[in-house]
C-alpha cells in the first residue's frame, strides 16, 4: 500500500500528465485551423468592343452594284449573278454569328455579375468561418484558468488543512519533547529500580538459603520422630487409609516403614512446589491445557456439583466456571491447591477417597479426572471408582482422562517422564474397571493423535518399478502401517462412563 506523499506525488504526476495532453492537443488544433488567403478576383467580361461594328456590318449582300450603262454596266451585273448566291449565303451566316455574339455578350455579362456578388458573400462567410475558430481557440484556452479558479477553492481548504496540520506538528512535536523528558527521567527510574531490583535478588538469595537450611532442619526433625515412631514396641492396628493401598485387604509392615507412602500424594507438602513446576515445564501452559479439555465440557452440560480430582491448577474448573456449571475441586499438592484458591476457585487439599467418603451419596453430578488415574495404586483406584459410582447421581458422567500406554511415543516420552506416575493403564483395562464398578456403560474416546511428521513414513516406489522390489517395498509399507497403528497412534484417551 503506498504512502500519502506517494499518493500525492502521483496525483501530481497524473495532473501534469494531463496538462500536457490538454495542452498538446490544443496546439494541434490551433495549427490545423486554415488561414484565410487571398481572394482572386473574377475573370474581366468578356471584350464587346467590335460586337456594334459586327451588328452594322454582317449583311454584305447590301453591298450590290448599282445599275450602270455599258459593257462595265453589263459585266458587273454578269459578275454580281454570279457571286450572289454566296454572298447571300455568307449573309446569312454571318447574321447567326452577329446574333449569337450578342446573346453571349449578354450572358457573359450576366454571369460576371453573378460571380463577383458569389465572390463577395463567400468572402464574408470565410470571415465569419476564421472568427468563430479563433473565438473557439480562445475559449478553449481560458478553459484551463477557469478550472484553475474553480480549484482555488478547494486549493484554500488545503491551505487551511496544512495550517492546522502544522499546527498539530507543533503540538506534536512540543509533546513529543516533553516526553522525551519523562522517558529520560522513566530511564533514571528504571536505572533505580534495576539496581533495587539487583539488590532485592541478592536478599532473595539470602531468604532462600535461609529457607533450605530451615527445611532442611524440618526434614531432620521429622526423620527422628519416624525412626522414634519406628522404635515403639507396640504400634495399632493399620489405619483404614493404609489398608486401602494394595490390592489386598492390608498393607505389609515393610510398606508402612516410609513417610511418603502415609498419602497417595507424589510428593510431601514440603516438596509440592517442585511438581507445580515440573506440572508447567512438561505438562503445558494453562492455556494449552485449557484449549485440550474444553471439549469435556459437553458431558457435563446442565450437571451441577461437578468434582474435578486432581484439578492441579484449575483450567477445568475455570472451563466449567464459564459454562454456568456448579464445581469444585479436590488435589494432594499443597501449591496446586494454594494456587487455585487464589484464583477464587473452591478447591479442597485432600485425596480422593478421603474427600469421596465423606460426601453422600448421589450427591454429586459428575466427576472428572484428568491425568490422575496413573497416579494411583490399582487397589486405590478401585476404591475411588466404586466410590465414584455410589456419589454420582443417575444420570451423571465420569469423564476419566489418561496417558494410553499403548502409544510408544506416549509411554517413553512422557509417562516414564514423570516420577509419580504409578501404574500405566491399557485402555481397554480401564474401561473394563469403569464397567466393573457399576457404570451402565463406558465409551472410549482416544485424544492428541501423534503428528504425521512423527510417525514412521512409508516409501513410495514408481510403477515400473521391478516386480520383486515392489512386492518388498509393498511389505515394508504394511509393517508400517502396522506400526504406526501399535506405536504412534494418540497420546491420550477417556474413558466416559454413564451411571
Amino acid at each position: 500500500m503506498e504512502s500519502l506523499e506517494q499518493t500525492l506525488r502521483r496525483l501530481d504526476q497524473e495532473r501534469d500528465e494531463a496538462d500536457r495532453r490538454y495542452n498538446d492537443a490544443l496546439t494541434a488544433l490551433d495549427r490545423a485551423l486554415p488561414k484565410p488567403g487571398e481572394w482572386t478576383p473574377p475573370h474581366p467580361v468578356a471584350d464587346a468592343s467590335q460586337l456594334a461594328t459586327i451588328t452594322d456590318t454582317w449583311d454584305i449582300a447590301a453591298l450590290a452594284p448599282s445599275a450602270q450603262s455599258g459593257w462595265r454596266g453589263r459585266l458587273a451585273g454578269f459578275i454580281w449573278r454570279t457571286v450572289a448566291p454566296y454572298l447571300q449565303r455568307q449573309a446569312s451566316f454571318n447574321s447567326r454569328i452577329a446574333d449569337h455574339l450578342n446573346r453571349n455578350a449578354a450572358a457573359a455579362h450576366h454571369a460576371h455579375q453573378r460571380a463577383e456578388e458569389t465572390t463577395a458573400r463567400l468572402r464574408d462567410e470565410f470571415a465569419r468561418l476564421a472568427e468563430f475558430q479563433a473565438r473557439t481557440i480562445q475559449y478553449l484556452q481560458q478553459m484551463t484558468a477557469y478550472i484553475d479558479t474553480r480549484d482555488r477553492r478547494a486549493a484554500g481548504g488545503a491551505l487551511i488543512l496544512n495550517a492546522s496540520l502544522s499546527g498539530l506538528a507543533e503540538n506534536v512535536d512540543k509533546r513529543w519533547e516533553s516526553l522525551s523528558v519523562r522517558d529520560q527521567r522513566a530511564d533514571a527510574r528504571a536505572n533505580a529500580l534495576a539496581a533495587g531490583h539487583d539488590e532485592l535478588r541478592a536478599m532473595l538469595g539470602v531468604v532462600q538459603q535461609a529457607s533450605l537450611s530451615l527445611k532442611r532442619e524440618l526434614e531432620q526433625i521429622l526423620s527422628v520422630q519416624g525412626v522414634q515412631e519406628r522404635l515403639r514396641p507396640e504400634r495399632g492396628a493399620e489405619s483404614p487409609r493404609e489398608s486401602e493401598r494394595g490390592w489386598g485387604p492390608a498393607s505389609t509392615d515393610k510398606s508402612r516403614q516410609s513417610v511418603e507412602t502415609a498419602t497417595p500424594g507424589p510428593f510431601r507438602s514440603l516438596d509440592s512446589y517442585k511438581y507445580v513446576g515440573f506440572e508447567d515445564q512438561f505438562r503445558g501452559s494453562r492455556e494449552a491445557i485449557r484449549a485440550r479439555l474444553e471439549s469435556y465440557l459437553p458431558f457435563f452440560a446442565g450437571a451441577t456439583d461437578v468434582l474435578d480430582i486432581g484439578c492441579g491448577r484449575g483450567e477445568f474448573l475455570e472451563l466449567l466456571a464459564g459454562a454456568g456449571v456448579r464445581a469444585r475441586g479436590i488435589d494432594l499438592n499443597h501449591e496446586m491447591a494454594e494456587l487455585c484458591r487464589a484464583r477464587g476457585l473452591d478447591v479442597t487439599e485432600a485425596d480422593a477417597v478421603g474427600y469421596l467418603s465423606t460426601l453422600a451419596d448421589a450427591s454429586l453430578g459428575g466427576i472428572f479426572a484428568a491425568q490422575v488415574v496413573e497416579h494411583l495404586q490399582p487397589g486405590y483406584l478401585l476404591q475411588v471408582l466404586e466410590l465414584a459410582f455410589h456419589k454420582i447421581r443417575p444420570g451423571g458422567r465420569v469423564v476419566l482422562e489418561t496417558l494410553n500406554p499403548a502409544c510408544w511415543v506416549a509411554f517413553f516420552d512422557s509417562y516414564i517422564r514423570d516420577i509419580t506416575h504409578v501404574w500405566p493403564l491399557h485402555p481397554e483395562t480401564l474401561k473394563y474397571l469403569v464397567l466393573a464398578s457399576g457404570f451402565t456403560r463406558a465409551d472410549l474416546e482416544y485424544r492428541s493423535p501423534v503428528a504425521p511428521e512423527d510417525r514412521l513414513q512409508a516409501i513410495a516406489f514408481p510403477d515400473d518399478a521391478d516386480e520383486t522390489l515392489a512386492d518388498l517395498a509393498e511389505a515394508f509399507n504394511a509393517n508400517v502401517e502396522k506400526l504406526n497403528a501399535r506405536l504412534f497412534t494418540h497420546l491420550d484417551y477417556a474413558v466416559i462412563g454413564a451411571r
